[in-house]
């Protein structure tokens, strides 16, 4: 619903009677104005003096109620402005009657009462208990390591803005009383802190600082609980969006891997040439070994399916990801288009291609799903004796079968127009890894909005990596890094690495469970 006419109204009215505030102010002004230009003698009038003074003291009463007006409108000005009015009906932000109505300092004391900073609150089970990270002022212990994998860290960016503020709230606090002594609470005073966030209420913070009044003392504190609640829901924006006639120019470099390229190609036909019908095949071969396979593949598919939305570019040169990936986004001359960047182990469905072009848009969004990685599953499958499935049948999201490849941005959906505006990729880069990562940031340091999601419906391929030991060495490490967690979880790995001691207990349980006829 949109932002109701009665407070529309009630703006209008408030405006009205600050003009006729001002009016009847103005009109006592040149009334004395032209008593003053009589030619008359002034004669004293007690009767006349009163009038005068009650005109007076009414014009301070009318400007004391203007002032009030004009505290009120700013007040109805701000409510307005928050809940989306702009001052053009036809651009109204849409709402709901709970948000035109609410009390927001009665919603935010609702957001603490429900929250566990004023007392306990009642869990189905553990899982929904939400863990502390403690910090320091240079210092943070992180429960969840995030993208790069730390358990501690030092606060940077957002997470040192948002400490700064609540330390700075919190010694705002302590010294409230305190103004008139010279002994305040300062930095120096804080100990170490905690904070957590409630997805539905907010974010709690307890603090200890050293007890002002009893410096020396090692068993006296002073605590401080914040709360920052989250505010009620507001429609931010409301859009439509049609695919049906978005193209996707799907980017493939390959070199080699003739059997691999084959099963891609069998994927591809079955879902962007048999179901979406919008997507468009570049392939950047390299080099001439088994490039006429190739061609003789694309050949077939072409034939059969009456498929023409397919283009072979060919570089006589040693592999490099980024610039088969340039020469590839360079060799369309269609105008713009949105480009999926694939690899050949990459597995896709139908809605993957979908969230491709819902979560792109030219000059304003680009897409880097998290792909689900899966690990060997000659170690997945045979840890638990049973026999490895078919690829189709290995797609499955769980932590005994991959991992969110978070550190991974090779895959991606960007407009043309935006890769080229950016300057795209470093060709400079040879071998594995890196490139990616530096296109990735571009757009991380550019007024772009990242998508950066999981998408349960893109999978990398397993397959045995091999680090050249040629490679530079921050190369080097990243594809190590990336082929142990490729390989399997932790707790698998450590299955392997105990596997003596496991084969020793399965035959002694075989043992112990044995009868005699």
């Amino acid at each position: 619903m949109r932002v109701s006419m009665p407070r529309v109204l009630l703006l209008l009215f408030a405006l009205s009677v600050m003009t006729m505030m001002f009016v009847a102010r103005c009109g006592i002004n040149i009334d004395g104005h032209f008593h003053q230009q009589d030619g008359a003698p002034k004669v004293h009038n007690p009767q006349k003096e009163y009038y005068a003074t009650l005109l007076q003291n009414q014009q301070i009463q009318h400007n004391n109620e203007v002032q009030a007006l004009k505290k009120q409108l700013a007040t109805m000005q701000g409510t307005l402005e928050f809940l989306g009015y702009d001052g053009n009906d036809d651009r109204v932000i849409n709402t709901t009657p709970r948000q035109s109505r609410v009390d927001f300092e009665s919603y935010f004391q609702k957001q603490l009462e429900a929250s566990e900073v004023m007392h306990g609150v009642t869990l189905k089970t553990e899982y929904e208990s939400v863990t502390f990270n403690s910090f320091t002022l240079n210092r943070i212990f992180l429960i969840d390591p995030g993208l790069g994998k730390r358990v501690v860290e030092k606060p940077i960016g957002y997470k040192k803005k948002d400490l700064t503020e609540v330390l700075s709230h919190a010694l705002d606090s302590l010294n409230a009383r305190r103004r008139a002594s010279k002994n305040l609470y300062t930095a120096d005073h804080f100990i170490e802190g905690m904070y957590r966030t409630e997805p539905s209420i907010g974010t709690h913070y307890e603090l200890y600082f050293r007890d002002i009044e009893h410096p020396s003392s090692t068993t006296s504190y002073t605590k401080v609980v914040l709360m920052r609640p989250f505010g009620p829901l507001i429609t931010a924006l409301r859009d439509q969006i049609k695919t049906d006639k978005t193209i996707i120019n799907l980017i493939l470099p390959l070199s080699g891997r003739i059997e691999t390229f084959r099963k891609f190609v069998d994927r591809f036909i079955r879902v962007c040439i048999e179901r979406d019908r919008r997507v468009y095949l570049t392939i950047v071969y390299f080099g001439k070994h088994r490039l006429p396979e190739v061609k003789s593949l694309l050949g077939v598919v072409s034939r059969k399916y009456h498929f023409k939305n397919i283009k072979l570019v060919t570089l006589n040169e040693k592999f490099s990801r980024g610039r088969g990936l340039q020469i590839g986004a360079k060799s369309w001359d269609k105008g713009d288009v949105l480009m999926f960047l694939c690899d050949v182990d990459v597995v896709f469905s139908l809605e993957f291609l979908e969230r491709c072009r819902v979560n792109t848009k030219p000059g304003k969004r680009v897409y880097y799903p998290v792909v689900f990685s899966l690990y060997n599953p000659k170690v997945v499958y045979s840890l638990h004796d049973a026999p490895i499935p078919s690829s189709k049948d290995q797609l499955i999201i769980s932590k005994d079968t991959g991992f969110w490849r978070d550190f991974g941005y090779g895959m991606t959906c960007q407009y043309r127009s935006d890769f080229l505006s950016i300057r795209g990729f470093d060709e400079d880069i040879e071998g594995w890894g890196m490139e990616d990562v530096l296109l990735y940031r571009k757009y991380v340091r550019s007024t772009y909005m990242v998508v950066r999601s999981t998408d349960p419906g893109i999978f990398h391929l397993w397959h045995e990596k091999l680090c050249d030991p040629k490679l530079p060495l921050d190369q080097y490490r990243s594809c190590i890094r990336s082929k142990a967690l490729n390989e399997a979880s932790h707790a698998q790995l450590g299955l392997l690495a105990f596997k003596d001691e496991v084969d020793l207990h399965r035959s002694y349980k075989k043992k112990t469970n044995t009868y005699p006829p």
